[in-house]
């Protein structure tokens, strides 16, 4: 078993990945701890909120099984927030909503004086394309820097600075067609 890297040490992603596909359970461990809030984000743009801590646990159960097919060790981010992506949709085709929310429950999470809550932004944010709706949720929700999500996502840091611009501009317009 390989000892992880000293705290505050850059890892070294590739051979980590290397070493969890070669069984190094350690190693798969420094991945998910890289790699979870990433994880979450993406999955809180496709899924509900109350759904997606057990779906980031469902992302690394299955990547865990996959990640012998992962062919570019570099790549493994990017790789994860797509089996993100799979995982949300299969949730989504497997757990249809079946009951609607009564006005009652519906008016306790209203925000005061007509402010925007966090359920009117989220609604708003899974309007967006996905493009632009993953860097904006690990922007806001997550706190991730715009190089943290280029670094962790597989994008180039100059098409995260893109999607969060084109990102903050569409969501300014939806939050005021629904906040007018």
């Amino acid at each position: 078993m390989t000892p992880g890297p000293p705290a505050g040490a850059p890892l070294d992603v590739a051979a980590t990945v290397r070493s969890a596909q070669g069984g190094d359970r350690a190693a798969f461990g420094l991945l998910y701890e890289r790699y979870a809030r990433m994880v979450h984000g993406v999955l809180l743009s496709h899924a509900r909120a109350d759904d997606v801590h057990d779906l980031v646990q469902d992302v690394f159960v299955a990547a865990m099984g996959k990640l012998h097919t992962l062919r570019e060790p570099e790549t493994v981010g990017a790789w994860l927030a797509a089996v993100a992506r799979n995982v949300a949709r299969m949730h989504h085709r497997a757990h249809r909503p079946s009951e609607e929310l009564s006005d009652q429950i519906a008016a306790t999470g209203a925000p005061p004086d007509g402010a925007l809550g966090h359920a009117d932004v989220m609604a708003a944010l899974r309007r967006l394309p996905e493009r632009l709706r993953e860097p904006l949720v690990l922007r806001l929700v997550e706190e991730m820097s715009g190089e943290e999500i280029a670094e962790q996502t597989g994008l180039s840091h100059g098409t995260v600075r893109v999607y969060l611009h084109h990102g903050f501009a569409q969501l300014r317009s939806l939050l005021g067609e629904s906040h007018a």
